[in-house]
């Protein structure tokens, strides 16, 4: 919402709560379902919304679409712990992650809303001399890309997270890091915010409350979908449903290599400023990844909880287990509270990257099976999928996320969980 008078009180807000005057605006409209659209979106996350603009903004397409089952922004793009990043070790990967990463840093200019990205950086730790060599090599490997990556030893550690002690005695001793200086956090509601503001104005219809239940075909094409507000033709659809792709699989009689697990991610009462940027740290049973946000809460998450489920209801022993990482990583937040949890559903490729392809019909497309890479991807994913889109020909930056990779053997297997995700 947008405030749209420079006066306000106690009593106006009161009333805009209430729903009376016009105080406050939508950032987008309520636009009526109409029976044909060039393209169709199913799903108003942050990877939806972005492909939507990026139709309407980038190949001039009048007729989009976006049906959401629920609410804008409800599912993953609100769930996540906000960090973006490109240091991937795989070229694949880290050339498509940064231009995402590049993406972010002059997206609340392009959008004029702004998403909050704070180049706070992010660092993987490590805990032995094997560790700090095998970042090295990804470190190196992202410098040859052209990608920044710094290598920091015990002192440079220490000088760059003056809040982490490392004398302090642990199972897991820190012995250094690898940053990347460009990393770091966004605000999630504000990006799916953004996006649907800026799409609405370029005439894209974000429909909320619409299921959609299925895909009709007439002589082996698909002409469109059916949704709880009736048929809806279309010339193109995409599916962008983050947490549900497996389930678009189903609904569409293709068998996918996903499996949908919960990611858990809680947050601490507000303190004073702490950490100035975002620690990795995950070894063995120690998993966490901690940054603090702008109002002063400690945001933690750790590794997925172990098995198949879209009940967004996180096991409190895994909780237990974050907790236990987090303290033992900085024990001075030991006796802060807890303020809220929340637990969001990752779709998870056997290989631990996202699939960006066709699916069944030459016009039926899907945008899914992201991992934990959903959040970060989405501003990279919305101009290629677009390009894919629009085109009917892949980009080279997204040509390797194709479904048939697994049929070929040619995997990306770097599952982006932490500084050494072969080990998870």
């Amino acid at each position: 919402m947008t405030r749209t008078s420079p006066h306000y009180s106690a009593a106006a807000l009161l009333r805009a709560a209430l729903g009376r005057g016009d105080y406050w605006r939508p950032l987008w409209g309520k636009p009526t379902l109409e029976s044909a659209y060039d393209v169709v979106v199913v799903g108003a996350g942050g990877h939806g919304l972005a492909t939507a603009y990026h139709l309407a903004r980038d190949h001039g397409i009048k007729r989009i679409a976006v049906l959401e089952k629920r609410l804008v922004g409800y599912g993953n793009v609100g769930r996540n712990t906000t960090i973006v990043r490109s240091n991937y070790l795989l070229p694949e990967n880290h050339y498509f992650y940064e231009d995402s990463l590049r993406r972010w840093e002059t997206l609340s200019r392009d959008l004029n809303f702004n998403v909050m990205y704070s180049p706070r950086g992010v660092v993987d730790l490590a805990t032995s001399d094997d560790d700090m060599s095998t970042l090295a090599r990804r470190g190196n490997a992202l410098r040859l890309a052209g990608i920044d990556a710094v290598l920091l030893d015990r002192a440079g550690l220490a000088r760059f997270v003056p809040a982490l002690d490392l004398n302090l005695p642990r199972r897991f001793p820190i012995v250094g890091g690898l940053l990347q200086p460009r990393g770091g956090t966004v605000r999630h509601d504000a990006v799916a915010w953004g996006y649907a503001r800026a799409a609405a104005a370029l005439g894209v219809h974000i429909i909320e409350d619409c299921e959609v239940t299925g895909v009709r075909t007439a002589a082996g094409v698909a002409t469109g979908v059916e949704t709880t507000r009736g048929y809806v033709a279309a010339d193109r659809m995409i599916f962008a449903v983050a947490g549900h792709t497996g389930a678009i699989g189903t609904l569409l009689g293709v068998s996918l290599p996903v499996e949908t697990h919960l990611l858990q991610a809680m947050v601490t009462e507000p303190i004073k400023p702490l950490l100035s940027t975002v620690l990795i740290y995950m070894y063995a049973d120690t998993d966490v990844y901690i940054c603090q946000s702008d109002r002063g809460g400690l945001v933690m998450g750790g590794t997925l909880d172990g098995f198949p489920s879209y009940t967004r209801e996180g096991q409190w022993s895994h909780l237990e287990q974050v907790v236990q990482s987090a303290v033992a990583l900085l024990p001075q937040i030991g006796a802060l509270r807890m303020l809220r949890q929340w637990a969001g559903t990752n779709d998870m490729t056997m290989d631990g990257s996202p699939l960006m392809d066709r699916l069944r019909w030459d016009n039926v497309f899907l945008n899914g099976g992201w991992c934990y890479g959903g959040v970060k991807g989405i501003p990279a994913s919305g101009a290629a999928f677009a390009k894919f889109v629009a085109s009917g020909t892949a980009p080279d930056l997204i040509k390797a996320y194709r479904l048939s990779r697994f049929a070929t053997g040619h995997m990306l297997d770097e599952r982006g969980a932490g500084p050494f995700p072969a080990r998870q």
